[in-house]
């Protein structure tokens, strides 16, 4: 995006703005919005990929796959121009970038605790993410008892025009905790963000019950791990990766012929 496209103005609608004073002015925003917005769905696009990446090695490479479940979601352009206002952000593509850093958001939970840090640690650790902010509520919750790791990353964005840094917002949690915002999600919806005050302690209660499930269920784990391996994927509909036993013993097979008419290195 050119410096003069970047620094456009985005009025938040409203009864009293005029609109555009031309087709050709209208279809220039459009065009500058959609593209603003698809720099972000790509940098979701490139955490998801980099996450499924260490997902699928783990699944096929190691004894324990950290990784439950992995999900995205992009604001959309209508709630972008309402927190604008709510934030007083000023209304340039510039301007946005900067203080909304939630516009892409990658969510992946997890099964245990420790599995939270070691997968972000991993994510953070690749030489073309850098981490801008971490908020570890995991550590620190919300007075409501909410929990989860927010970690908001900066990755390239390679487009036809050069490079774009997009900032993305990668949130991880336990199973246990993401039923529990699941569910303090839907209750805040139902009452109109007026919860009542007994189901708010109720609400926390849960959360401390959930924390201690979390405990519980990742010493059960330790325990019972051992040399334990999860099953391998089965990877419906796309090539396999994990080779059979036959086709082990074929190359190993081709490999002794090979070494039995070779003639052996040289001394050095």
């Amino acid at each position: 995006m050119s410096e003069a496209s970047a620094t456009e103005p985005i009025q938040p609608w409203s009864p009293d703005l005029p609109l555009p004073t031309g087709l050709g002015e209208l279809r220039q925003l459009r065009d500058e919005f959609t593209r603003f917005m698809m720099q972000y769905r790509f940098g979701i696009d490139e955490v998801t990929t980099k996450i499924t990446i260490l997902r699928d090695e783990f699944a096929h490479l190691h004894d324990y796959n950290p990784i439950e479940h992995l999900s995205s979601r992009l604001k959309t352009p209508e709630s972008i121009v309402a927190k604008i206002d709510r934030k007083g952000c000023e209304p340039t593509f510039d301007a946005i970038r900067r203080t909304i850093t939630d516009i892409a958001g990658v969510r992946v939970t997890c099964s245990f605790v420790t599995d939270v840090y070691r997968v972000f640690d991993m994510l953070a650790s690749q030489a073309d993410v850098t981490v801008l902010d971490v908020r570890d509520y995991i550590a620190e919750p919300k007075p409501n008892g909410y929990r989860s790791l927010h970690g908001i990353v900066e990755v390239p964005v390679f487009l036809s025009d050069g490079v774009v840094p997009v900032t993305v917002e990668v949130q991880l949690r336990t199973i246990a905790m993401d039923f529990w915002a699941s569910l303090e999600h839907k209750i805040y919806y139902k009452y109109d963000q007026a919860v009542p005050p007994q189901l708010l302690g109720d609400l926390t209660e849960a959360a401390e019950t959930a924390s201690r499930l979390d405990a519980t269920m990742e010493t059960l784990h330790e325990r019972i791990r051992g040399g334990h391996r999860d099953p391998a994927p089965t990877d419906a509909g796309r090539p396999p990766v994990v080779p059979s036993e036959e086709v082990l013993r074929q190359l190993w097979q081709a490999r002794r012929a090979v070494r039995a008419v070779s003639p052996p290195s040289p001394p050095r």
